[in-house]
């Protein structure tokens, strides 16, 4: 009997759990690349690299050496889901200690597709807030202790 319960608790949290995402295919990952290589040139690097070497300092803990990525590297990564965006958690940014250093919550920042981040502070909540830009337009961003990236 407790067998068959415990059984029949599994499968019931099983159902309700999100499915996990799958990496992502070749196709998405070429396309993706094509965005990011806007000059064409075989090799992201300046602004065109910022965003996913702020993804590698995120996810892989590991960055190029030299601040490039090829499309190799590119695709390897990006079939690995280290370019990934984390889905934000409603209700986010969440109170909390806050253990990032202010260079991680600007990572994240940047991984989400925001530039010229500046004024970080950490707020009483734990909070990291401070200002960017995204498509040309200034915003006020937070970062909480759980990594989500708010744009206020």
């Amino acid at each position: 009997m407790r067998r068959r319960s415990a059984l029949a608790v599994l499968v019931a949290s099983c159902a309700v759990l999100p499915a996990t995402a799958s990496a992502m295919s070749e196709t998405d990952c070429a396309a993706q690349w094509k965005s990011a290589d806007g000059n064409n040139d075989g090799v992201l690097v300046g602004p065109e690299a910022d965003r996913y070497l702020a993804y590698y300092r995120v996810r892989a803990r590991v960055t190029p050496v030299d601040g490039r990525i090829t499309q190799q590297d590119f695709m390897k990564a990006c079939q690995s889901d280290i370019f990934m965006a984390k889905a934000l958690e409603p209700g986010a940014p969440f109170k909390g200690a806050n253990s990032f250093t202010e260079g991680q919550a600007k990572n994240r920042i940047v991984a989400a597709g925001f530039t010229s981040v500046s004024s970080l502070a950490k707020d009483g909540d734990g909070v990291w807030r401070g200002s960017a830009m995204k498509d040309g337009k200034a915003a006020k961003v937070a970062v909480d202790f759980r990594g989500n990236v708010v744009s206020q």
